[in-house]
């Protein structure tokens, strides 16, 4: 996405609450269609329309059906927002309007159309559009006659692009100018070095342009309460996933395990460790049922951001504050706009580097502010956190967001701990850059077969042998 030089893109746009179980191929495609119904139930013409059709194209045809894009798409149609849908009625709701073969554009009765879901809802699952891998394209007919025709680009943390006519995505991006705009890690340190700020006072800054900096505080702390509403769910709540491969849900029996073993006398020296991994495994069962949770940059890694500042809230001292919390999430914000400007955060253009990847680098550098380390030490946490997840493949088993990824949520938090804290033990000066390391995991996706970027058909997602 690219913004012009006083622009840097906003921390709530990078943390979005919504639903699982991803953020590129459920709530992505969800916001799209959403956009299309309301632009079209605006239209006079939307009286007179009978049909819509919608079609996914490459990552999001080849494995929309386990990652949910289907009910997305058609409660988007219907209007509903990732952000207030209730989770639990979505897959029933789905279901009933491919059973009565009936849809309400925008919600509205009066808009009420028929839907064959055989025609209708085309998941095209080697067909792909040049911009993107995950294209969405949705066609308005009035008997006979089309009406309109719209694509989108879902390209990754929920972001949604609409194509100009030609083929290339339509930007229209927030024009509030800011006191400290940056695109790139140098540009955002040297603000910092400049200006005697940390790297969240410098993100707070921005923040405060564009809102009320009372608002700025209240959307943030709703943000962690969300993320610590799905660590409670998913912490309590058993069972298997949704899905084809039954797999068993483990972090509620884990939250018995070490309430249990939090009673003895003897501590495990590295029992923080294991709280950590459960909070990663609650976040990303909790995505992978499609509930709610928090979009950290994206839904497949949704679970690091949240488990590493569980981490500093619990385990660092002072850091159980909401100045700590803003902090951590401000420093996350800004570094994960870096990537977002400057690369990619798909798993289905660059892979889980690209997610998974990018999390554990937020988290990083997010942990290394809150401990006391300057803003060099962030830095070059975040560069740890991504340099140690280079080439790093996103081969989602059966097309769900289950088999490797929750697992890959536990240990990128336990990568990001580390990397933290090796960064404290030096003077921020690195051999390798952020924007560095950045650019390789560009060039590193680009160079990726396609059978290893979220399409199913390489890696893992081949290779599990049935017993």
């Amino acid at each position: 996405m690219r913004h012009n030089a006083d622009m840097t893109t906003s921390v709530f746009d990078l943390f979005k609450i919504g639903i699982g179980p991803s953020s590129s191929h459920t709530v992505g495609p969800m916001r799209a269609a959403a956009t299309f119904a309301h632009d079209l139930v605006s239209d006079p013409a939307a009286s007179k329309v009978t049909r819509v059709r919608s079609e996914l194209f490459g990552s999001l045809g080849a494995t929309g059906h386990g990652h949910g894009s289907e009910p997305a798409v058609l409660l988007g149609l219907e209007g509903e927002d990732p952000k207030t849908v209730a989770t639990e009625t979505m897959r029933p709701r789905a279901d009933e309007i491919i059973r009565t073969r009936t849809l309400r554009l925008g919600g509205s009765d009066e808009h009420a159309i028929t839907f064959d879901a055989d025609a209708d809802l085309v998941l095209h699952r080697t067909k792909r559009l040049p911009f993107h891998s995950n294209a969405m394209t949705f066609t308005a007919w009035a008997g006979d006659e089309q009406v309109t025709e719209r694509t989108f680009y879902s390209i990754g943390g929920g972001f949604v692009l609409a194509d100009d006519g030609s083929g290339n995505p339509q930007i229209q991006p927030d024009e509030t100018p800011v006191p400290y705009p940056f695109r790139s890690g140098a540009e955002l340190l040297a603000h910092c070095e400049a200006n005697d700020l940390r790297v969240s006072q410098v993100m707070w800054a921005n923040e405060c342009a564009r809102r009320p900096e009372a608002e700025v505080r209240e959307r943030l702390l709703e943000i962690w309460q969300v993320m610590q509403d799905c660590v409670t769910n998913g912490s309590t709540t058993s069972g298997t996933l949704p899905g084809g491969l039954k797999v068993r849900r483990r972090a509620a029996t884990l939250y018995q395990r070490l309430m249990t073993d939090g009673e003895r006398p003897v501590v495990d020296p590295l029992i923080a460790m294991d709280w950590v991994q459960l909070w990663a495994l609650a976040v990303n069962e909790e995505n992978a049922a499609g509930g709610r949770v928090v979009t950290a940059p994206t839904n497949g890694a949704a679970g690091i951001i949240p488990a590493v500042l569980h981490y500093a809230y619990h385990f660092v001292p002072g850091s159980d504050t909401d100045e700590a919390v803003c902090s951590f999430l401000l420093t996350a914000g800004a570094l994960a706009a870096v990537y977002q400007q400057t690369a990619s955060i798909s798993g289905a253009e660059v892979g889980c580097q690209g997610e998974v990847g990018t999390a554990s680098s937020m988290a990083a550098g997010a942990l290394t502010e809150v401990m006391g380390g300057s803003p060099q030490q962030a830095m070059c946490a975040a560069e740890i956190g991504m340099e140690h997840h280079l080439g790093l493949t996103c081969d989602p088993v059966g097309g769900l967001v289950q088999i490797p990824c929750i697992e890959r949520n536990a240990i990128g938090s336990g990568k990001a701990i580390a990397a933290a804290r090796l960064a404290l033990h030096g003077d921020g000066n690195q051999k390798v850059s952020l924007d560095q390391v950045i650019k390789t995991m560009m060039e590193t996706g680009a160079d990726m077969k396609v059978k290893y970027k979220e399409t199913a058909r390489g890696g893992l997602a081949v290779n599990i042998v049935e017993c």
